[in-house]
């Protein structure tokens, strides 16, 4: 169990560093300007190194206390909501309510950013975190009705039950609407990609305006773990989480993971950014009903396998 603890923050440390990677890479081709391997391998630990030595700063009248609270419950929620996805064949806590867990610690990233705009006494960082609650509010539900309906289908709310009942038959080919859903909402959990406005440029980086140093590196790291943790968790719910031939269980989980983030990274440089009000377009009246259509399709099916 102790090995397990230590190895669930150095494996998230990793695929931070791949997604900073790969994430450079696509912007310099983007830009025009080719990356190597190497230089996008190395590129992250460069800006770390910046960023750790860079000076910290602080607006007037900040409440350091609230924003610190931020930047530290964002890092922590990322790690928690990791803590129920299975490295293998168990997770690190098997939860008999690791759904419910998992969307707990996704609320707790609500506050965390909020907290974060909020404690520099900014106007653009104020902004930037009202935007991420208006986010939440149009993503919450279609995230809701996905993991809800992988557990439905599994007849359980623990995550090692929903990849159990993947044995035969992985989710996304039963659920393609609810793994959609899933990865949109994943994306906007961590205002990636499209879903970055909280963080945009029009706002000269909204909720993290203010950061500088420490600071910056923190938020920006704790973004980063929550797009992992989320991508991580789309493995057990959709993907069939170790299933697989020939490789042992972890090797797929992490292969998997990759490709999750492969896809979200991919996202990211080929959709412009979502204005607030076109999100809450979409999500209410397309993936609402997309997801609550889906869960009804499934539940339909467990009844027809005579399931409760």
């Amino acid at each position: 169990m102790r090995a397990t603890t230590l190895l669930l923050p150095a494996l998230m440390i990793a695929a931070v560093w791949f997604l900073a990677a790969l994430d450079g890479a696509l912007a310099g081709r983007a830009a025009g300007r080719p990356v190597g391997p190497a230089a996008a391998a190395v590129e992250p630990v460069r800006a770390t190194v910046r960023l750790l030595v860079g000076q910290r700063r602080s607006t007037l009248a900040a409440d350091g206390l609230l924003r610190w609270a931020g930047i530290v419950s964002l890092i922590v929620a990322a790690v928690l909501a990791a803590a129920v996805v299975p490295l293998g064949e168990r997770p690190l806590v098997d939860l008999s309510v690791g759904v419910v867990w998992f969307n707990a610690m996704e609320v707790v990233a609500w506050a965390a950013v909020w907290l974060v705009g909020w404690g520099p006494n900014g106007a653009l960082s104020l902004v930037g975190g009202y935007r991420f609650v208006a986010q939440g509010l149009s993503y919450e539900l279609p995230h809701m009705f996905a993991i809800i309906t992988a557990a439905l289908a599994a007849g359980s709310l623990r995550i090692t039950d929903i990849v159990d009942a993947q044995a035969g038959l992985w989710f996304v080919v039963l659920m393609p609407a609810a793994f959609v859903a899933y990865l949109l909402s994943a994306a906007a959990m961590a205002f990636w990609g499209p879903f970055d406005a909280p963080v945009a440029r029009d706002t000269a980086g909204g909720a993290g305006s203010e950061l500088a140093g420490v600071d910056r590196l923190l938020f920006a790291g704790g973004r980063r773990l929550l797009l992992v943790a989320a991508a991580a968790m789309a493995v057990p719910l959709f993907l069939g989480g170790g299933h697989g031939p020939w490789l042992p269980a972890w090797a797929w989980v992490l292969l998997k993971t990759a490709a999750v983030l492969v896809v979200l990274v991919w996202l990211r440089h080929r959709l412009p950014t979502i204005r607030m009000d076109r999100w809450a377009e979409i999500s209410w009246i397309v993936l609402v009903p997309l997801t609550i259509v889906q869960a009804l399709v499934v539940a339909l099916v467990v009844l027809a396998r005579g399931g409760m």
